[in-house]
């Protein structure tokens, strides 16, 4: 798996991450068995930076990644998780549950370091806090010892230059603004981004299973004509012989200014297909064609968030 620095750190992550959150249950129930391979599946497969959250199963995440990294050895992967959000309405961004969460993440995943630590959906919340309380907890974590790097994560593209102009953060995350359909991520942020030296990272290049085959989930948020796009880009690269999922994917990983791209699952299949498929050159010609289709609606998305924050 090809591997790209991630900004000044000395991270080498590879362009394609495991993302947990599927671990927790979120989208379908998960067994033990179904945990554990999927993690070692990824770590076969060189997608060795993994990504989770106390969000993701409200903790289910990382206690089955602990299960499944016991007797891994250390040096073998990397993993990021986040802190701030822990159930769908419970946000605590205070410096006394930055320790605390700190050290319960690293109960959970027996990891012994946390090499990233990410403020998990910030937007949520009134943002200066992040600046004038969270970050300084998070950077005595990292003094400690128990984290190696420090950044935040969210959707609207705002908040990055909010957060960076006024103070110091190591690397951030977005989420479904670098895809097919939507690259806002790269242009307005990413090369901001570049020239001060902060890592960039990218999640959901499938943008919540817009960009598979499989059946759109009733709480997608994007815009009807977004959708529609969607079903004629997929139905367009059928015609090819060729899984929207797969282009998608392809396309998230070349850019070569962003660090990874992080696709999450708790099915080791999956995790394979992927893996395969970031082996395989991109379809130039396809991705041109689906460019066309997406153009009328290229960048339109949803709010999250508080309003100020979007």
């Amino acid at each position: 798996m090809q591997t790209r620095r991630l900004g000044k750190t000395d991270l080498h992550l590879p362009i394609l991450g495991f993302g947990a959150s599927s671990l927790g249950a979120e989208f379908r129930s998960v067994t033990l068995e179904d945990a554990v391979q999927s993690v070692r599946v990824a770590l076969d497969c060189g997608l060795n930076f993994i990504d989770t959250s106390p969000f993701y199963g409200r903790g289910m995440s990382e206690v089955l990644l602990g299960v499944a990294l016991k007797g891994v050895p250390r040096a073998s992967y990397t993993i990021c998780t986040k802190l701030g959000r822990y159930d769908l309405a419970h946000f605590d961004f205070s410096a006394r549950r930055v320790a605390e969460s700190v050290d319960v993440s690293l109960h959970r995943l027996g990891c012994g370091h946390l090499d990233i630590v990410l403020c998990h959906d910030i937007e949520f919340v009134p943002m200066q806090q992040i600046v004038d309380e969270t970050i300084p907890a998070l950077r005595k974590a990292q003094q400690s010892g128990k984290v190696r790097y420090i950044g935040f994560s969210g959707y609207p593209q705002k908040i990055f230059k909010f957060i960076c102009d006024q103070t110091g953060v190591d690397c951030v995350l977005s989420y479904n603004q670098y895809t097919l359909q939507n690259t806002r991520f790269a242009d307005e942020t990413v090369p901001w981004l570049k020239a001060r030296g902060i890592g960039a990272m990218n999640a959901g290049p499938f943008s919540a299973r817009l960009l598979t085959n499989a059946p759109l989930p009733a709480w997608l948020k994007e815009p009807e004509e977004v959708k529609a796009a969607a079903r004629a880009a997929a139905a367009h690269c059928a015609g090819k012989g060729v899984d929207i999922a797969k282009l998608a994917l392809q396309f998230s990983i070349a850019h070569p200014d962003i660090a990874t791209t992080i696709a999450g699952s708790a099915n080791p299949a999956n995790i394979r297909q992927w893996a395969k498929w970031a082996a395989e050159p991109l379809d130039e010609s396809l991705l041109r064609e689906v460019q066309t289709i997406f153009a009328p609606v290229k960048n339109q998305g949803h709010v999250e968030g508080l309003a100020e924050n979007n």
